[in-house]
């Protein structure tokens, strides 16, 4: 259960979103987890990795070009600073709910969800009340995957940059990434969330990780039945705003090691789209 509390906060990136609208039509990126950011003034490169946050032990990879990338930085920046153990501490209270599920939901509502968690979980709903509906989908997610032994990236470049101590920060903390998805959808939206995700979309999110298709990933993660346009612009767009913001200044004396959810790099206001308008050089390592 502390695994459950500890990404509770990450774990829903890749399954809230909405369609690419017909207007938007950014040009095809090539595929590749890793990005070079340059140019503008920077004295050193720094770098942009899109993870899956977590997969299944036996799909887990990290390219050589990534552990070289990797290596020659001397910075960190994951969504949240894991390792922060007032972050941790925040999380934790965050993933139980503000009141039982019991109050906070209807009656139908709560026998809807026992019913997905049955399916989905084996467990029922008296055994979530405590939890927030957040983290319920969270379980339910980690449960799509199909095993037991996941993976999480975010914990396994905090571990490897303590090693080398290496510095690890957060683009944004813990509290603020709940108040947007808390704020994001409302209750009947969570449910129907739970109720349309399959195994099969976490496959094929597996499927195109590993080819490191960006575009691919974007379109899964921007599947019309989950959300809408409103509810994109907040989850991915606003956020990736933020951070192209202060990523400048993050960069100008670091050589910085960016991994955030590979959904926040594709699409016109995805994170490599918005750092070229700003006159940045975002190019593919391909190998």
């Amino acid at each position: 259960m502390k695994t459950i509390f500890r990404f509770a906060g990450i774990l829903f990136i890749f399954f809230f979103s909405s369609t690419i609208s017909a207007q938007e039509k950014s040009r095809k990126l090539e595929n590749s987890l890793l990005w070079e950011v340059s140019g503008k003034g920077l004295e050193k490169p720094s770098y942009l990795y899109g993870t899956i946050h977590m997969i299944c032990s036996k799909d887990y990879f990290l390219s050589e070009k990534a552990k070289k990338a990797f290596d020659a930085s001397n910075k960190l920046y994951l969504e949240i600073n894991f390792t922060d153990p007032n972050e941790m501490s925040q999380m934790q209270q965050l993933a139980m709910g503000k009141e039982p599920l019991s109050k906070k939901l209807s009656p139908e509502q709560l026998a809807k969800l026992d019913l997905i968690l049955k399916k989905s979980t084996g467990m029922s709903v008296q055994q979530v009340d405590s939890f927030s509906l957040l983290t319920v989908l969270s379980l339910i997610s980690m449960k799509s995957f199909g095993c037991t032994d996941l993976k999480f990236y975010e914990m396994e470049f905090s571990d490897a940059a303590k090693k080398r101590n290496v510095s690890i920060s957060g683009l944004e903390t813990v509290k603020a990434q709940f108040e947007i998805l808390e704020n994001a959808y409302s209750n009947d939206e969570i449910l129907k969330i739970l109720e349309e995700s399959t195994s099969e979309e976490s496959e094929q999110l597996v499927t195109a990780y590993k080819n490191e298709n960006i575009d691919s990933m974007y379109a899964l993660t921007t599947d019309e039945k989950f959300t809408s346009e409103k509810t994109k612009k907040q989850i991915l767009d606003n956020r990736n705003l933020n951070w192209v913001k202060a990523m400048p200044e993050l960069m100008k004396q670091n050589r910085v090691f960016f991994a955030v959810g590979a959904g926040h790099l594709g699409g016109e206001f995805g994170v490599i789209n918005l750092l070229r308008k700003e006159g940045y050089t975002v190019k593919p390592i391909m190998n």
